[in-house]
């Protein structure tokens, strides 16, 4: 957790109480400023690499580049009432009245700000966000490696249903995470700019360039970014919609795993554990208290997240070349992106101090009498040719509760099964008295999702290098 400068004089948790110097690099409005700055001097670069203007004029525009701040450009929005007008103002104050001329020559406003954001929020996905998720899929990768043979009961709909390992029920989230995270660097990748013009036909470069779209080419080459082949003033909304719809799968899927983690953790279950210090309150009168709060703080985020999509997917709709209706709600794409870095850095965090109670573990094995391998002795005694196996599991589970028996005494004391009991093989009567003989390939296919995972993440790793 982080504060920004001025932390108690804003109204956003996410400028006090969640503020991150990591993403406030590309996401806060210093760094807007910066990226469009920067879309602005790529633009005078490829004007002079194709002859409009000597490397003076370049080189005087970079100095004043540099110079410029974002409180000076508000103060200029005040009375220009634009923000891209008082930012190229802010420009040419500062460079001789030969170079005036150049700065944002032939570009409309959503030339640089759709440019800058494309920018901006793929350098924050790849340089911080997509490395903090690769953190958190890291710790998951080691935990359920770590855990790949723990026992612990399955749930279904939050009953007991049948053994597994831990390590199993981490590595479905080893999974889903690690799929976020492919889509992710891709969609982030994705990511277009623009430089078209005001309705998106080259009307102003193509006063300049018989091939205004090689220029705009050329311009965008310079952040390292594409075009798509059709533009309006703006860039088409949805690689940008679908990047922040996948952030909030992956915030779903912290959410989810934060969840479980949580439900863990309750006093009548108490499997895993958050790390809780010794100077650290439960409760302001409670002094008993240890409350998952990580946990419940990645849930509560993740509704935050959420939320802020419909508004996303609103601004879906722009009436013909552009209107004005995202003007506000766009500015805030970039709290998706801070809520998701949060997220996972909380998780991670929390993660890798988490504590596995075996006792715990096995105490919930044994709840239920051995109730939990009711279903290999329904299937094997199917298989044995018992006419109705299913119903008479059933009524040996109602019993086993009843008398408080084991599931397995109760059945090894039932004369009409004798028959059945008889034609077992020795591992089928294994399985039927210890649950870490029913745990299918939990333990293999644990290890086998851990591989797969950590070589992918290595993968997506070098790439982003």
């Amino acid at each position: 957790m982080g504060q920004s400068p001025s932390a108690f004089e804003n109204v956003s948790p996410l400028d006090f109480r969640y503020w991150a110097e990591e993403v406030a690099e590309y996401l806060s409005e210093d760094a807007f400023t910066r990226y469009k700055l920067r879309v602005e001097l790529a633009l005078v670069t490829v004007l002079c690499r194709r002859g409009l203007c000597p490397e003076a004029v370049v080189t005087e525009i970079a100095s004043a580049c540099e110079a410029v701040t974002t409180a000076e450009v508000y103060a200029e929005e005040d009375k220009t009432r634009h923000d891209i007008r008082a930012l190229v103002n802010c420009v040419q104050r500062r460079v001789s009245d030969t170079v005036k001329p150049f700065v944002h020559l032939g570009a409309t406003s959503f030339d640089i700000v759709d440019t800058a954001n494309a920018a901006r929020y793929r350098d924050v996905m790849r340089k911080e966000v997509i490395p903090e998720l690769i953190g958190l899929e890291t710790v998951l990768i080691r935990l359920t490696e770590r855990e790949a043979d723990t026992l612990q009961i399955g749930r279904t709909h939050g009953q007991h249903a049948v053994p597994i390992t831990f390590g199993f029920a981490l590595a479905e989230y080893v999974s889903r995470l690690g799929e976020c995270i492919v889509q992710l660097s891709s969609r982030a990748s994705l990511l277009p700019g623009k430089f078209s013009g005001a309705v998106g036909a080259y009307n102003a470069s193509s006063l300049f360039f018989d091939d205004p779209e090689v220029f705009e080419t050329e311009v965008l080459a310079e952040l390292d970014l594409l075009a798509h082949d059709h533009s309006t003033q703006i860039v088409q909304p949805e690689p940008l919609i679908r990047l922040l719809n996948e952030i909030e799968l992956v915030g779903g899927v912290m959410a989810n795993l934060a969840r479980d983690m949580r439900n863990l953790q309750r006093t009548e279950i108490g499997e895993v554990g958050e790390e809780f210090r010794s100077d650290q309150v439960g409760s302001s009168t409670m002094p008993q208290k240890r409350n998952p709060i990580n946990f419940e703080n990645v849930e509560s985020l993740w509704k935050a997240l959420l939320g802020r999509l419909v508004t996303v997917h609103l601004d879906q709709l722009s009436d013909h070349q552009r209107d004005l209706t995202n003007s506000a709600s766009g500015r805030m794409v970039g709290e998706l992106i801070a809520i998701c870095f949060e997220m996972a850095g909380r998780l991670r965090r929390t993660m890798a101090k988490l504590t596995v109670d075996r006792v715990n573990l096995t105490h919930n094995l044994k709840v239920s009498q051995g109730g939990v391998l009711a279903e290999p002795m329904y299937i094997i005694l199917a298989a044995l040719g018992h006419p109705d196996a299913h119903e008479t599991v059933k009524q040996l589970t109602l019993e086993s509760q009843r008398s408080e028996k084991t599931l397995a005494w109760v059945f090894a004391n039932r004369p009409e099964l004798a028959e059945y009991r008889e034609r077992m093989t020795e591992d089928q009567r294994c399985v039927l008295t210890d649950p870490s003989a029913y745990t299918g390939i939990a333990a293999g296919r644990a290890r086998e999702v851990a591989a797969i995972w950590h070589c992918r993440m290595e993968k997506i790793q070098a790439e982003l290098a």
